[in-house]
């Protein structure tokens, strides 16, 4: 099965195609953010005439607007060429096959969630916690990563030393690396991982 992968979570954009053989071909869309208008055109031109049978959206935790699009664009490509759709939570991208890894986002809010994995497999759902109980959350041993550095890299170095391995961004590269390793993960009807619930103006 042919596969477009789409990650938009965080400002690197990226998208991946996976032939039927498990081949990856993965391309960053420079130069964009989560709200750059072009990169329908950009993902088009990645696939220079070859067509999914199925699309795979990063689910977040991250850019609602990027998500969102993402999700929309592989919704409506759906509709015109009768592909799949489903999705995989972005933190999967950052899994590995050598031990556990922990990775930490900023929730806002003073909260962070936190997504955990033992080799290729996600222990549990994303979760959140609090600044008071976040070394808690985290099991000893495992290598700590963040999408968020710029924003809680200081605090991660303080709590968890060495065990902070610092920036890490999902690629749709990983994910289809994640996606080959296990395809009972990914999930039908995907929606977007939302953290807190909508905040009325």
């Amino acid at each position: 099965m042919n596969t477009l992968v789409i990650d938009r979570s965080t400002d690197r954009q990226s998208v991946a195609f996976v032939d039927g053989d498990g081949r990856i071909d993965g391309a960053v869309l420079e130069g964009m953010d989560c709200r750059s208008g072009d990169w329908t055109v950009r993902v088009e031109r990645f696939l220079a005439g070859r067509r999914p049978d199925r699309i795979v959206v990063g689910t977040g935790p991250g850019s609602f607007a990027g998500i969102r699009a993402a999700l929309a664009f592989a919704q409506g490509y759906a509709i015109g060429s009768g592909c799949e759709v489903a999705g995989l939570p972005s933190p999967c991208a950052l899994a590995a096959d050598d031990g556990p890894v922990a990775v930490v986002g900023d929730a806002r809010r003073g909260m962070f969630w936190i997504a955990l994995f033992e080799g290729r497999r996600m222990v549990c759902d994303v979760f959140q916690t609090d600044a008071e109980s976040l070394g808690g959350r985290v099991p000893r041993g495992a290598r700590i990563v963040s999408p968020d550095d710029r924003r809680i890299g200081e605090r991660l170095r303080e709590l968890f030393g060495d065990a902070y391995a610092g920036e890490a961004l999902p690629t749709a590269e990983g994910l289809s690396r994640y996606m080959l390793a296990d395809p009972t993960a990914l999930r039908p009807e995907p929606l977007p991982i939302y953290l807190n619930p909508a905040v009325r103006p």
